[in-house]
């Protein structure tokens, strides 16, 4: 934040602002135009690509814009006269955006693995900076879209604001004072597997939201693509399928309790999560002290004796720290979280009910499957189904409650770009190599992360 705002505030007075690309506008999208418009001049979106061009419509009007000033566009010449002109542009045709020389970064936000894996490809062909929400797509093929990000000279980033991000900065802060983080951890305040669009109906339509994304809230499946991300950047594993995940109904703080730090060292660090716990949604990091002099301070500040030691963040706050990312990315060349090196947890689709051979999964957040973390190295090694494959995909025999679905079980969805990505990044990150990190391995990639580099 020091560096960020200063470079804020440079650009600020420089009257130039970074002109933003977004891809969607639906809740987030929508929250984030608003925040940037009213309060980040050195940020300007000027153009919104969504599948409904009347919602883009209105999302610049709710950020204030004049409608004579939001103009449709659906050639690459009406676009750049648009962006010229000083008006926004709204559009359904994604490779508008991408391919547009005016626009400097992309704010991809739509949540949506298959688009958001053809949004992926075209920017970063069209050598743009991409700082992306779709969790989702990042916890399926993220890794390689970083490597292609990087060939091109771009930056492919998850954002802070959402928790992959919010954890990420914590534990660049406790490794960059000579720590070592050995768990890392989301805050919940429900778990339940068995949440649909139809048990989230009302809660969505209270906080204008859909109901497929509140329930992939509500059934753990975000929130698993999260911590993959997070074990993923920093070469960390879970200790069992599906995390450990326990209920606790008190302080963050009092989780150095429940953790064995040798089976931590011998993991080389865990992601996990907690239901219930104080304060909530946020994120935390157990840490340990590699000597006494740290352990002294630790103490002497009041974070107790150890072995273990609890840091957390106590939010996130979604669209008020969005566009801090794009100026991190834009201005800091600061990726938020992310590497290019071998995953090591993967999120894999498991029955929400008892599914039947001829059903076609209906995908994140609907009735019939929810994503579950995994090993990497495990689930290549039992061919177990990315839940980021899993939407469109029929069912060639049955699949009992809460087994986990492996290719086998299914046949894929024909043309999906996030299918042909995943291959693609199995191919490059052989199974013998997949998460195998010995956990001197896994300390290195922690160090390696300070100074924000991947």
């Amino acid at each position: 934040m020091i560096i960020v705002d200063t470079a804020i505030r440079d650009r600020e007075r420089s009257g130039r602002p970074v002109l933003v690309g977004m891809y969607g506008a639906g809740f987030m999208g929508r929250g984030t135009l608003i925040q940037v418009e009213r309060h980040m001049p050195a940020l300007r979106f000027v153009a919104i690509c969504n599948r409904n061009v009347q919602r883009a419509i209105e999302a610049f009007e709710a950020a204030g814009i004049a409608r004579r000033d939001i103009q449709h566009v659906d050639t690459p010449a009406a676009l750049s006269e648009a962006i010229h002109a000083g008006r926004r542009a709204v559009t359904d045709d994604p490779d508008l955006i991408a391919a547009c020389p005016h626009v400097e970064t992309v704010f991809e936000t739509t949540g949506h693995v298959d688009y958001g894996a053809r949004v992926a490809l075209a920017c970063i062909a069209h050598r743009k900076d991409v700082v992306s929400l779709n969790v989702e797509l990042d916890a399926t093929v993220g890794p390689l879209l970083r490597r292609k990000a990087e060939a091109a000279g771009v930056i492919y980033s998850c954002a802070d604001g959402d928790q992959p991000g919010v954890t990420m900065n914590l534990v660049r802060h406790v490794e960059a004072m000579g720590l070592r983080p050995l768990v890392c951890g989301n805050i919940k305040g429900l778990q339940d597997r068995t949440r649909n669009p139809t048990t989230q109906a009302a809660f969505a339509a209270q906080w204008n939201q859909t109901p497929s994304m509140v329930a992939s809230f509500a059934d753990g499946t975000k929130m698993t693509a999260e911590q993959a991300i997070v074990a993923n950047a920093l070469g960390l594993r879970v200790p069992q399928r599906g995390m450990i995940g326990r209920e606790f109904s008190g302080h963050v703080d009092e989780l150095v309790d429940f953790y064995d730090i040798e089976r931590l060292r011998a993991e080389g660090g865990i992601v996990d999560y907690v239901v219930g716990a104080r304060p909530s949604p946020g994120i935390y990091v157990i840490a340990e002290a590699k000597d006494e002099n740290q352990a002294f301070f630790l103490n002497l500040g009041k974070l107790g004796p150890g072995p273990l030691y609890s840091f957390y963040t106590a939010w996130h706050l979604t669209v008020l720290e969005f566009g801090l990312s794009i100026a991190r990315v834009a201005l800091c060349r600061d990726v938020v979280i992310g590497n290019t090196r071998a995953p090591s947890v993967d999120v894999v689709a498991a029955a929400k009910r008892d599914l039947k051979a001829g059903e076609v999964i209906d995908g994140i957040g609907g009735y019939l499957t929810y994503g579950t973390a995994e090993n990497y190295d495990i689930s290549r090694r039992e061919n177990l189904l990315p839940m980021g494959l899993a939407e469109g995909c029929g069912l060639v025999r049955d699949v009992p409650r809460d087994a986990v679905l492996t290719y086998d079980d299914v046949t894929l969805a024909s043309g999906s770009p996030a299918a042909a990505l995943r291959q693609e990044q199995d191919r490059l990150y052989p199974v013998a190599s997949a998460g195998l990190f010995s956990p001197a391995d896994r300390m290195e990639r922690l160090a390696a992360l300070q100074g924000g580099r991947p």
